[in-house]
């Protein structure tokens, strides 16, 4: 008889100081889909599940999946939405006879209720289906994971790029695991190493640096017999949870030894280069100066807005990098998103062509990044932003920004949006009229995922501050909850 497999998808980054509720409806906007159609519509891309697809086929499995769910980063997710995602899952377990459960998660979801909801998810599964059952798990590199969650699942596997590239492998890598359990080749178990920090120094970048050489020793060791799979997580520090930062973890047979040294020694490396960061992080009137004096012939230069990144919970409504280059008179220019759902549905109703003066933005928290910004532009472009990625993250996959606009200020096109997301595909431009390879300046919100598409047409990229919710400034934001001493809010 074939094996039986319960499998699920849940995925939220929760950034905890972010006031807006994530909502049932967030994940409707983004993706909420039962079983067949998740199966149908992610199961080709680059994505967990479709590399948990290829494995299923590829050993017979009678594979149930019952739903895949996500929404942009944001504040906590209501438990009425939670208990929503969980029941799927929860009632199919209560049929029984199943040989293992794979979950697609993050590892950063908070709730209402529940600090490590992850955690919660297991605690309920394995209410049900008991303690012998093998559970893996597939998690993001931002995942804050927790003691509970390496109690509770056999099997904890990170993607090891970031940007994020190597979903698909990751589903294979996973599901391959859980199928020698299954089988009874192995009895694994997972060991975690945590260190008093908020997240790694560059935030788990893995196109330079540190991690580099700690991928390649988690590689190697990997290759030792009775160790399975090592997971270095960078965490997610906009969480304010007992249990934020950096976690080392490592898959293995019990009383493997040797396997706590190594979980601790790359967990010691993270600590030691706590300092070390890889960015140099420009103030907004910094980087205009950088746009003024670029030089067009080597490539556009791109200007990253690290702190309003929405891929990590900001809201993308800052306006202090946009104001700064408007007031530098930068042209040949385009900046995106400008998250603002007021403005992008009321100029629905307007023509291409049409002039308009509006208040753009900075109109959920002014605080961090700024206030609105009176401007006057002609609408380029308007309409549901509805595209397909191009890009080696979201290459294939059709997403939506809801109601869209494309507005020309002094030479700069801006990308004004409803539906929160980061930049990280070129034709998030490219599909609504915007070239960035004939750009001069490119500016956008994201922290490093912008990488993947865009630093093969860069002349020069830069990182800037602007004082948004994710800002390096950690001082700024009210902390409680995370234990003290903790780096870098402690010294």
């Amino acid at each position: 008889m074939p094996l039986r497999i319960l499998s699920a998808e849940i995925s939220h980054e929760t950034n905890t100081f972010n006031i807006n509720l994530t909502e049932l409806q967030d994940f409707q906007d983004r993706f909420l889909l039962d079983g067949p159609a998740a199966c149908a519509e992610r199961g080709e891309n680059n994505t967990e599940l479709a590399g948990v697809l290829e494995v299923s086929r590829s050993h017979d499995w009678e594979l149930n999946h019952v739903i895949s769910a996500s929404a942009g980063p944001g504040g906590r997710v209501t438990d009425e939405a939670f208990d929503h995602l969980c029941a799927p899952i929860l009632m199919a377990a209560y049929d029984g006879g199943w040989d293992g459960i794979l979950l697609i998660l993050h590892g950063a979801m908070v709730s209402a209720s529940y600090d490590d909801a992850e955690g919660e998810i297991l605690r309920r599964l394995r209410g049900v289906v008991g303690d012998e059952i093998p559970i893996a798990v597939t998690l993001d590199p931002h995942a804050n994971v927790s003691a509970a969650m390496c109690d509770l699942a056999q099997i904890l596997v990170s993607f090891t790029t970031y940007p994020h590239v190597d979903m698909r492998a990751t589903g294979i890598r996973t599901a391959e695991l859980l199928h020698r359990a299954m089988m009874g080749d192995i009895r694994p178990v997972t060991l975690r190493a945590h260190r008093p920090m908020l997240e790694e120094a560059s935030g788990g970048r893995t196109d330079m640096g540190p991690m580099v050489d700690r991928h390649a020793m988690a590689r190697a060791y990997e290759a030792q017999k009775n160790i399975h799979a090592i997971s270095i997580n960078a965490a997610f520090p906009c969480a304010d949870i007992a249990e934020v930062g950096p976690t080392v973890l490592i898959t293995c047979e019990a009383q493997t030894n040797g396997a706590r040294a190594i979980i601790e020694e790359i967990a010691d490396d993270i600590w030691e280069q706590r300092t070390e960061q890889l960015n140099t992080y420009l103030t907004v009137e910094e980087a205009a100066a950088a746009a003024t004096a670029w030089k067009s012939g080597a490539g556009p230069l791109v200007i990253a807005d690290y702190a309003d990144n929405p891929g990590s919970g900001a809201y993308g409504d800052s306006t202090a990098l946009l104001s700064a280059l408007l007031a530098a008179g930068i042209e040949d220019a385009c900046f995106g998103p400008m998250i603002d759902p007021v403005i992008a549905s009321q100029l629905q109703s307007n023509s291409v062509g049409d002039t308009v003066t509006l208040q753009l933005g900075g109109k959920t928290a002014p605080e961090f990044g700024g206030e609105p910004i009176e401007v006057s532009g002609t609408i380029q472009w308007r309409g549901v932003g509805k595209f397909v990625g191009s890009g080696p993250i979201l290459g294939g996959q059709q997403r939506s920004m809801g109601d869209t606009v494309v507005l020309r200020v002094q030479g700069i096109d801006i990308l004004i949006i409803s539906a929160p997301q980061q930049l990280l595909d070129l034709s998030q431009f490219e599909t609504f009229g915007i070239d960035p390879h004939k750009c001069r300046v490119i500016a956008l919100k994201s922290m490093q995922h912008f990488r993947a598409a865009f630093a093969s047409i860069a002349g020069r990229i830069i990182v800037c501050d602007s004082g948004a919710l994710c800002t390096l400034n950690y001082a700024r934001l009210p902390y409680r909850s995370v234990p003290r001493p903790i780096y870098p809010l402690d010294a």
